[in-house]
Formats: C-alpha cells, structure tokens, sequence
C-alpha cells in the first residue's frame, strides 16, 4: 500500500486511542493540568506524532507505549488520593502570593513571576488596586485565586439582610426550531403553556433560533430573523416591575426604620407584596 494510506490510517488510529485515554483520565487532563499530568501529556502526543509519519514503527508498539505511559498518571490519580505527601510531589502546591494585603516577594520569585506578570493576573481578574486584595495564591494548576477586602467585596443580599429564595437554573426549551420534550418537562411546562407563550409575542416556535424558560417562568427567545420585532407584553411586565420595586421600597424602610413597631409593619407589608407577586405572576402565565 502507498505510503499516503498509511500515514491516514495511522492518524485516524491515534486520534481514536488519545481520545479514548484522554476520556479515561478524565476531563481533568483538560482543564487542570498538573505540571505531572502536563508532560504526560506532552510524552502521548510527541508518541503519537512520531509513530504516525515514521513507517519503520510498528503500529502496536506505539499503541502499547501510549497505554503504558497515560496509565502512569492514571495510577497516580489514585494513589495521590491517599497520599497528601505524594500529592504535593506530583501536583505541586499553591503559592501565597498576598497574605494580610502584603505582598510575599519570595513566593514570587520562587515561581518566576514578574510583578508585571502579577499585575497582570490581577487585572484579569478585574482588580486595579494592589490595596484591594487581601489575600491571593498562586494554585498548583497556574491560577491565580484572589480574595478582597471586605471593604471591597460586592454588596450581596444577605448583607443587607434580605431574604432571598432559592433561585433554579432556567431551561432551553427550543433549540433550532424544534420543542425540546425533555427540557420542558423538567421546567414543569407543557407544550400548550409554551405555545402561549410564544403566541404572545407573535411566534411559534419554529421561528425561534434558541427559547428558554427561566425560574420565573418568562420565556425568552432569540429569533432566526435578527431584524424581526418581538412582540411582548409591556404592561404586564411594568406591572410586575413597580411590584418588585414597591417589594423592595418596604424591606429597605424596615432595615432603615429604627422603631420595632413601624419595622414590623413594613416587613408585613412586604410579605403582603410578595404574595402578590406570585398572584399576579401565576395570572399572567396561564
């Protein structure tokens, strides 16, 4: 056989083996390489590489060499569970680069980091201010892992005390056209309810490109004509958009009243609004 046919069938075999053991191994091998599971990497592939343009190699050699060397880290991840020593050996350490808002320059010099290399990890975190950071690590997989400030942090709900629901991740219904059964029965919906929906905005679902459900029970949809006007029911979702904000004017007065009494009536009258939402809300779904 002409040489060309082997060079194909070889590489065809090899992509298959490779995503065979890079499917054992796990998506770890992906997405966080250790520097021991970086060189395996490199040692499969320089195999692969070689034994595919080189005809004098024999086929199952090179398939026995690739098993035999992915199953070293593959032993690894095992035995490296059991062991913290050898975990620390094999996948390395994090490196602490900010302690207390100081900066440990002799962790960075012992990675061989530039403080234009921190910085710039820093501001791809989006984070300007050396005097922002409170602590940051250099992880063994080559993140950098940073905490601010408490000054710094974001304002979260808890912090202003304000009770919030457990929020469910939202559903693609539709995608290319075509309803999808399995996505919809998990979002608790029946196809009627979404053709509803989609009929008040003008649609039917084959003109949507992409249709979600989300823990509100809003559809959203992405349309295949990008110049098409959706239609949607403003009224009903400024209704329910000064309802959140009268919600949300009754918890900010309880937290700023000082009097227990008229704290208490505040909060009532919050709860009084939030099942009016969800009144209101179970209205317009149907």
């Amino acid at each position: 056989m002409p040489d060309w046919f082997h060079v194909i069938f070889r590489s065809i075999l090899f992509m298959i083996v490779l995503f065979t053991i890079t499917k054992i191994l796990g998506k770890k091998q992906m997405a966080q390489l250790s520097m021991f599971e970086y060189v395996t990497g490199i040692t499969i592939g320089n195999i692969g590489a070689e034994l595919v343009l080189d005809m004098n190699q024999k086929v199952y050699l090179g398939v026995i060499a690739i098993i035999a060397t992915a199953f070293v880290p593959y032993a690894s991840s095992f035995i490296t569970m059991k062991s913290k020593l050898l975990r620390n050996v094999l996948d390395g350490k994090g490196k602490v680069f900010i302690k207390g808002g100081k900066v440990y320059e002799d962790n960075l010099r012992k990675e061989k980091v530039t403080i234009d290399e921190f910085l710039e990890m820093l501001r791809k975190q989006g984070i300007f201010d050396l005097d922002e950071v409170e602590y940051a690590c250099l992880e063994a997989n080559g993140s950098l892992s940073v905490l601010l400030k408490k000054e710094n942090r974001p304002v979260t709900l808890k912090d202003l005390g304000i009770y919030a629901p457990p929020e469910e991740e939202s559903h693609t219904v539709i995608m290319d056209g075509v309803i999808l059964d399995d996505a919809l029965e998990r979002a608790g919906k029946s196809k009627a309810w979404l053709r509803k929906q989609l009929e008040n905005q003008g649609l039917t679902h084959e003109d949507v490109f992409i249709g979600q459900v989300d823990a509100s029970s809003q559809v959203k949809v992405d349309v295949y004509d990008d110049k098409a006007p959706i239609q949607s029911s403003n009224e009903q979702q400024l209704l329910l958009a000064s309802m959140h904000k009268c919600y949300a004017d009754f918890e900010w007065f309880a937290l700023a009243e000082k009097e227990e009494k008229a704290k208490l009536l505040h909060r009532r009258n919050g709860e009084r609004m939030k099942q009016a939402i969800t009144q209101v809300n179970s209205l317009l779904q149907k």
